[in-house]
Order: C-alpha cells, then structure tokens, then sequence
C-alpha cells in the first residue's frame, strides 16, 4: 500500500496527501486523465520543486448527492462522441465520489435554448448538482446566470474543464467561431479551423499586451 501523509490544516480539519501518481491508481484512472483534472483547478493539489504533485484529500468530505450528468453534441452523427463525452463523465464523478442519480445526453445546438432534456435539469430542485465536462456542454454563453440561479437555490453546475485558453474572451469568440462553422460544414473541420483562428487570436491579444 502507498504511504500516505496525514497533514493538519489551519481549521483542524485532516488531510491524506499522496502522489497524484497514487491518487490515479487508487481511483482506478491514468495518470493523465488526473493531471488534466489538476491543471483544470479540480484537484486541491501543489507541486514540489522536484516536479511531483501531491494532493490533499480530507479525510471526511461531504459527497454531494443526487448528481445529474449531462451530456450533448450538435448534430446526429457526433453519437460516438456523445456516448465518450457521458463515459468520461461517470469517470470523473465515480473518481470524486458523486452520487449520480441521473444521467442525460442531448443532440442540439449550444446556440439553441430549445433544449428540453437541459432545461428539465435545470428546473428539477430534486437535482444538487449538474456536472458537464466544459462549459459549452451546458450554454455557449451566459453561463454565470446558471450557475447564480442555481446557487441562490442551494444547487450547483460543476464544470469539469471551466475554460480551454485561460481567457473569457477567447473562449467566447472560439465558441461562436466553432458554432458556424460546424452549421456550414461539420464538427471535426469546424474545430480544424476553429483552433487555427484561436492561435492567430491569442497572439495577437500576446503582442498587445
């Protein structure tokens, strides 16, 4: 068995720290899937001056209860990645401990309120928290009115991925880039271009800054 740390935090409150490596292997996923989940802020975990990250885990966390995964791609011949998108879902909530009670796949656009499945989520009180992977699963924009809402009835959207450049602004231009062009000529080139016009964007904002 791993060694693992017991450290005590300024509220008296027990943390077990162990490598992210071990962390991986004890929740039975790569050790890629959790640095990524490191990088996106997901992980209360620091890096030593060796390179080697620890998390800390408290010894008693509260698991959030009935939990909703929701899923969605724009058009019928994105099923494939439909069903990988709600797999790495369960993945991430199985891995944190989540109590998932439901879980949901939609086909629509993120640009389009006509949502049913989405909307019947958010409606539903019974549902504590909705988990999506990146932000433009649930709403291209206006994100931060959900999750307001939602926290003003004791609720929560967790988004696994929260941003993709570190950047509101080129994040929301990507989104509406990707959004058209996958309406005139399908997802996998509409996001070939999509990245080209997020690097000429993000080193044009570099040279102004």
């Amino acid at each position: 068995m791993a060694k693992q740390n017991i450290d005590i935090c300024c509220h008296l409150c027990y943390f077990i720290t162990v490598r992210l490596s071990q962390y991986a292997k004890q929740l039975g996923v790569s050790y890629r899937t959790a640095f990524r989940w490191w990088k996106a802020g997901k992980l209360d975990a620091y890096q030593l001056d060796t390179g080697t990250i620890i998390v800390r885990e408290p010894v008693s966390a509260p698991v959030p209860a009935n939990v909703a995964l929701y899923a969605r791609v724009s058009s019928a011949d994105q099923k494939e990645d439909l069903e990988r998108q709600m797999q790495r879902l369960k993945d991430y909530a199985a891995a944190k401990g989540y109590q998932v009670t439901r879980t949901v796949s939609e086909l629509a656009s993120g640009l389009n309120d006509s949502r049913p499945k989405f909307l019947k989520l958010l409606t539903d009180a019974s549902i504590g928290t909705i988990v999506v992977e990146h932000r433009d699963r649930a709403t291209r924009f206006g994100l931060v009115y959900i999750e307001q809402l939602m926290a003003m009835q004791g609720r929560r959207l967790e988004v696994i991925f929260p941003s993709d450049t570190d950047n509101d602004l080129v994040d929301d231009f990507i989104a509406v880039i990707t959004s058209m062009a996958s309406r005139i000529s399908g997802r996998r080139p509409s996001k070939r271009r999509a990245e080209k016009i997020k690097q000429c964007v993000e080193k044009a904002m570099a040279e102004d800054a």
